[in-house]
């Protein structure tokens, strides 16, 4: 029989001090926020949101399942997320913002139903825009932007975020909620694809996987802090063409209307329209199967 080792007294004592001294800085931790109400619950921010995405997309309902009843459901889900955001972040909320982002819903569902139209007609893979619907990321990435960009533009804190934080780990495309995008634009693959908070995307645009729409380099105030609310991301005019991997930096960077970056290339400069823009061409070795490299 195998014979117990006792602990001895005095590491005890010394571990019951160190998880009370714990216990005393957690319990210190909790009374300080204690008055602070807590951030929008985010499993209910992601049922609202597919609830809202089923009402946009009538063959994503549940069989069933009725418009009338679930409008009502996501317009009270919302209701109840707008209120908590305001909330938890100081902010006043008399329920207009809700209602004026109602309002808009209809003009958000004719813009998703081009991005549909978009990526059907734009990748030939795509059987029916009913397969673009239930399956294409970048589709539901988009779906997921509009929504966030009108409560964002209605000055709604916190859920914007949150849901653009969503939508990142669903479909693996990184788009801040402040960014402009335009009608009838296509993400295809759209693994890796990051757009920053004042990228501005025109009509028509296509983007791949890979890509970048970023910053070179933050500002500082005279202060030292961080320099904020300025154009800070690049602008892509009507109809760019944009392939895996580019990475495309800057404020004043603007690639011009109908023009297209090839895959791969790093771009800071601007790029007048109707342009095509690559990287330096590679040299390729080919050699036989056990010639060595």
């Amino acid at each position: 029989m195998r014979k117990r080792v006792r602990r001895p007294r005095y590491l005890a004592s010394v571990h019951e001090r160190s998880t009370d001294a714990c216990l005393a800085h957690l319990s210190a931790v909790a009374a300080r926020g204690a008055s602070t109400p807590p951030p929008p619950c985010e499993r209910q921010l992601i049922e609202a949101t597919e609830a809202l995405r089923a009402l946009v997309f009538p063959p994503l309902r549940a069989s069933g399942a009725h418009g009338d009843a679930l409008a009502r459901q996501v317009v009270h889900a919302f209701e109840d997320l707008v209120r908590a955001a305001c909330a938890a972040s100081g902010a006043t909320d008399d329920g207009a913002r809700t209602a004026a982002f109602f309002a808009q819903i209809p003009a958000i569902a004719a813009r998703l139903e081009l991005d549909v139209r978009a990526a059907f007609e734009g990748d030939p893979a795509a059987q029916s825009e009913l397969e673009v619907v239930v399956c294409y990321p970048g589709v539901r990435a988009l779906f997921v932007h509009r929504v966030a960009h009108a409560l964002d533009l209605l000055g709604v804190p916190l859920l914007p975020r949150m849901m653009a934080e969503y939508a990142h780990r669903e479909t693996g495309i990184d788009i801040h909620p402040r960014a402009q995008i335009g009608d009838a634009v296509f993400i295809d693959h759209g693994t890796g694809v990051v757009v920053g908070e004042t990228a501005s995307i025109g009509h028509r645009c296509r983007i791949y996987q890979g890509v970048t729409l970023g910053a070179k380099s933050f500002e500082r105030e005279p202060d030292g802090s961080m320099r904020r609310g300025y154009k800070r991301h690049p602008t892509l005019e009507d109809d760019v063409v944009v392939y895996a991997g580019a990475t495309i930096l800057g404020g004043d960077t603007v690639i011009g209307k109908g023009s297209v970056v090839a895959g791969g290339v790093f771009l800071t400069k601007s790029v007048p329209a109707g342009h095509v823009v690559t990287g330096p061409k590679l040299e390729l070795r080919m050699i036989s199967m056990g010639g060595g490299i």
